[in-house]
């Protein structure tokens, strides 16, 4: 059982930056597959970035060159910095940890880019 715990989200205005963080409880953090999405109003949930246990990472079209993710094994921690913010990218911000069959949610954080 893995529990996970975002932070860092809030309002910034366009052109800005945020790092989110997600914490991790539980043991063999850094074999989990750690996944950040997102979901807008009236939107499915989609991708946002991702980084294995190897720290392979990929990216939304959306997001690329703008977004880095990014984790701390000895803290059981994955990031999302967020820079270059639009917008578009105001949603609820999820982090996801994966391994096999499993997969666990946190309860997300807001992010809202506005002037």
């Amino acid at each position: 059982q893995v529990q996970l715990v975002e932070s860092g989200g809030g309002l910034v205005q366009p052109g800005g930056s945020l790092r989110l963080s997600c914490a991790a409880s539980g043991t063999l953090f850094s074999m989990y597959v750690m996944s950040w999405y997102r979901q807008a109003p009236g939107n499915q949930r989609e991708l946002v970035a991702r980084i294995t246990s190897g720290g392979t990472t990929d990216y939304a079209d959306s997001v690329k060159g703008r977004f880095t993710v990014s984790r701390d094994n000895a803290k059981n921690t994955v990031y999302l910095q967020m820079n270059s913010l639009k917008p578009e990218d105001t949603a609820v911000y999820y982090c996801k940890a994966a391994r096999f069959v499993n997969n666990y949610w946190g309860q997300g954080t807001q992010v809202t880019v506005s002037s």
